[in-house]
């Protein structure tokens, strides 16, 4: 075992100063929250390697994981291969992106883009690199559980992206004895000479740089659709919080997600004012989930906006999911118009300024309003002609529906729930 580290050290891996702490943690999770050009992959990489010859049980498997497996190979594979070409009789996988050792141990590449692919799988230490980036579900539902049996650790690493789960997990960590935290600043750390520094931030603007070299969360998101009108939203006080109001009914409205998240908005329209009580998102759960969350609640409904594809009948059961949820006892819906996506944007553009948000129920939900972002072409370096999808395009596209999908309820014709055989 001794010998390993000995290796590994001759091949001229030499930990930064503020990366030692790291290596020398004994707690069993760790985020870093690091600048560009530090070196986290570097010092990811010789960790995972490491704990293939350190772990004392048969054998050992590890799992670099960052969000495409196309990036996994670009960034990590080289560095794999270096800092583990002086091991000896080591059984290199091309084709897998695998490292094999004598002890029985295993490094392996991973793509969060695929996740699912690591369903049945155990890891003793897994490394997410840029978790920022990565989907929603990927950690809780497939990474985490797979830690469990065998108690393995985890590193998360990235720059920031806003307030998502990589954030949520940072703010989480600073009291958890079980968690190693450490953010490491351009400003602080030196390693890049100020000169550079100065000029990156030329190029970059403000914004992007103090997320990419600061690492600031709370950085405005280059591409950012909306970030004008939640920069006012916040500046104006009214993202605090919003009691619901029981003398007002309350307006929800939905993207449902087939095979990802399904976001809710829970809103009221209260003369010139609209109060955003509530947010809800979840993922790989049925409608009789949505529909008991919303029941469980207890507010008084006034209506329910969907998108168009909600009558689309599914193969399998003959029914659309308008039918399904109204046999739950979701009632009064109401159809968004299908309009194109930059008219509801515009639209969402118009309504947030009318917005009241509370901060509590609505996180994860004004989150997404604040993030959700063109789509950039880094081959042609230009923006994309629609947005980019991520997790925040849930919760955006639900809030679109909302903008374009409101009917005072004077407005209504006739109910569309006593129509459902006739819905093509």
């Amino acid at each position: 075992m001794a010998r390993v580290v000995e290796v590994v050290q001759e091949i001229d891996y030499k930990p930064r100063d503020q990366i030692r702490a790291f290596h020398n943690r004994k707690e069993r999770f760790a985020i870093i929250v690091a600048h560009r050009r530090f070196g986290k992959t570097v010092a990811a990489i010789n960790d995972l390697i490491r704990s293939c010859f350190e772990i004392d049980r048969p054998n050992v498997r590890v799992a670099y994981i960052a969000p495409y497996l196309s990036q996994a190979k670009a960034v990590a594979w080289d560095y794999a291969l270096e800092f583990t070409r002086d091991i000896p009789e080591i059984k290199v996988n091309h084709s897998e992106l695998r490292i094999d050792f004598l002890n029985g141990a295993r490094f392996r590449l991973f793509g969060a883009d695929n996740y699912n692919a690591m369903r049945g799988l155990y890891f003793d230490a897994v490394v997410l690199d840029e978790m920022a980036d990565f989907p929603a579900s990927a950690w809780s539902n497939v990474i985490r559980p797979a830690l469990a049996d065998r108690r393995g650790s985890a590193t998360f690493i990235s720059t920031p992206k806003g307030k998502n789960e990589f954030w949520e997990l940072w703010h989480e960590a600073q009291d958890d004895p079980n968690w190693f935290t450490a953010m490491l600043k351009a400003s602080d750390t030196s390693i890049l000479d100020q000169e550079e520094l100065d000029e990156a931030r030329r190029t970059m603007g403000d914004d992007r740089y103090e997320q990419e070299f600061e690492c600031s969360f709370e950085a405005a998101i280059q591409g950012a659709f909306y970030a004008k009108e939640m920069k006012q939203a916040t500046e104006d006080g009214r993202i605090t919080r919003v009691p619901y109001d029981r003398a007002a009914s309350v307006i929800t409205a939905w993207d449902l997600g087939i095979g990802d998240s399904t976001a809710i908005w829970f809103a009221q329209f209260v003369g010139q004012e609209i109060r955003i009580v509530d947010y809800y998102e979840s993922s790989g759960v049925g409608l009789d989930h949505y529909a008991k969350v919303l029941l469980d609640k207890e507010y008084h409904y006034e209506q329910h906006i969907l998108p168009h594809d909600v009558q689309v009948k599914e193969l399998g059961t003959g029914k659309s999911r308008l039918e399904t949820l109204d046999a739950l006892g979701i009632r009064n819906i109401e159809i968004a118009p299908k309009l194109s996506v930059e008219d509801g944007i515009q639209a969402a553009r118009t309504m947030i300024p009318k917005c009241w948000f509370d901060d509590e129920n609505c996180t994860r939900g004004v989150e997404a309003l604040r993030q959700y972002r063109r789509d950039f072409d880094e081959k042609l370096k230009t923006w994309r002609g629609g947005p980019l999808h991520d997790w925040t395009s849930h919760g955006a596209d639900a809030f679109r529906y909302l903008a374009v999908g409101y009917r005072r309820q004077s407005d209504w014709g006739e109910p569309i729930r006593r129509n459902l055989r006739g819905i093509a």
